[in-house]
């Protein structure tokens, strides 16, 4: 029922709004989103904020925009498709030569009835976006020196906000699930509004269980500027409690399921999405992590290292409507949707059963005094087998890392998973790991 509810919303209510990396139309849709999620944290972080390497840009807002022909007919115009300018455009108004409009004028000639999306977000410039085919009418229709008139009312705020929201389930542990998707593209639904859409169901679906083992947090952002901007508020945080978690986009129509995982392939999150996959016998494809395009690039980045996977149906750049007006509601469906959501819910489900034990203690602890540890050195009595099982203690305890699960363990120290297990609450009695 939750799906169908939160379909609609992204269809009718988010879909018509504009959006860019900064700006009003995001807030409009975090509003919305707030209004079924009151306790959905709405941040706002100045523009001039350096961010890692990068730094907000200032913000960015549009009111209007269109071309006027020779005939005060408007022959493009903003607010009938909300592409059909290039996203960050500065403020125009101008009689120009129908050579320099074609100029600033963008096309998918591989796709001629559809509308291209284009942005210049950190260098200035203008333009607009047509179908290849309206492009071409026009060309047939206009002479060289025929005059047009360009109106574009944008404004920068040097003292604007990137706008990012995010939304908390408790658990019983500090250790977290973080799940994150974009909400930064104007009307465009399997690229944009499909992950914000299945992150709103997995909200809807997680709250209502009880004692949940850990932590999930959702995060709506802007693409790459919104998660380095999350992450240098956060990182030293996430870096000790998040234990998994996935990236979502593309994930709402019916084709192909297919996934991103982490950048060596070797966490809790790529184990539990394979493992969703083959419970719910679904055949995907697996992209290798130098396709990667979206924000499991920060997540994966150098010293961030975040253990992050993708989950898409079509992956971004890789079906035909991507990018473009033709990526509407007709692509992505309730089925789809429905698809998407139960890979990502599995996925969490068996994340939040994950036994993951990390280590409190800085460099080999002390066994001795905590009756882990033989009394005396002799290798050559009844004690060898004390000795053994020693020695699984301290091999347990070296891939307690926070990056491993019992299962994991287990095969990494030759030892049966109920073996690991009984070594596990030993351990956790002697507080020597959190789990």
């Amino acid at each position: 029922m939750f799906i169908k509810k939160f379909y609609n919303l992204g269809k009718n209510e988010l879909y018509p709004l504009h959006r860019s990396i900064t700006g009003n139309g995001v807030r409009k849709s975090l509003k919305i989103i707030k209004k079924h999620f009151p306790k959905l944290k709405v941040y706002e972080i100045d523009s001039g904020t350096k961010v890692f390497d990068w730094i907000i840009p200032p913000e960015w807002n549009i009111k209007n925009a269109y071309v006027l022909d020779k005939n005060n007919e408007k022959i493009i115009d903003f607010n009938k498709n909300n592409l059909h300018l290039v996203a960050y455009s500065i403020p125009v108004n101008k009689k120009i030569k129908k050579k320099e409009l074609f100029d600033h004028m963008h096309t998918v000639p591989s796709q001629p009835t559809a509308v291209p999306y284009i942005t210049s977000f950190y260098k200035k410039y203008w333009g607009f976006c047509v179908s290849d085919n309206e492009k071409k009418l026009f060309n047939k229709k206009y002479k060289d020196n025929d005059n047009f008139k360009i109106v574009i009312d944008s404004n920068f705020k040097k003292k604007g906000k990137l706008t990012y929201g995010e939304f908390l389930i408790p658990g019983k542990s500090k250790q977290e699930i973080l799940i994150s998707t974009c909400i930064c593209h104007p009307s465009m639904a399997n690229n944009e509004l499909s992950g914000p859409i299945v992150s709103l169901c997995l909200m809807e679906y997680f709250q209502k269980i009880k004692k949940l083992e850990k932590t999930l947090r959702f995060i709506f952002i802007p693409e790459t500027i919104g998660s380095l901007t999350f992450l240098s508020k956060q990182l030293n945080y996430l870096k000790q409690n998040v234990i998994g978690g996935y990236n979502l986009v593309c994930i709402g129509d019916e084709k192909n399921h297919s996934c991103m995982l982490s950048k060596y392939e070797n966490t809790p999150s790529d184990f539990a999405l394979i493992d969703s996959y083959k419970k719910l016998k679904i055949k995907f494809k697996k992209y290798s992590f130098l396709e990667r395009g979206s924000d499991e690039r920060q997540y994966n980045s150098p010293n961030i290292d975040l253990p992050i996977a993708s989950i898409f149906r079509s992956k971004y750049s890789e079906y035909p409507e991507y990018h473009t007006s033709l990526d509407d509601f007709n692509l992505v469906t309730q089925k789809g949707v429905s698809g998407g959501f139960k890979v990502a819910k599995t996925s969490i489900a068996i994340l939040l059963k994950k036994i993951i034990p990390q280590n409190i203690i800085l460099g080999e602890p002390q066994l001795s005094k905590r009756d882990l540890y033989p009394s005396l050195s002799n290798l050559f009595t009844k004690q060898k087998d004390n000795y053994k099982y020693t020695f699984n203690i301290v091999n347990f305890l070296q891939y307690a890392d926070g990056k491993n699960d019992l299962h994991k363990i287990s095969k990494l120290i030759k030892l049966t998973y109920n073996q690991t297990y009984k070594i596990y609450k030993v351990l956790v009695k002697k507080k020597l790991i959190k789990s």
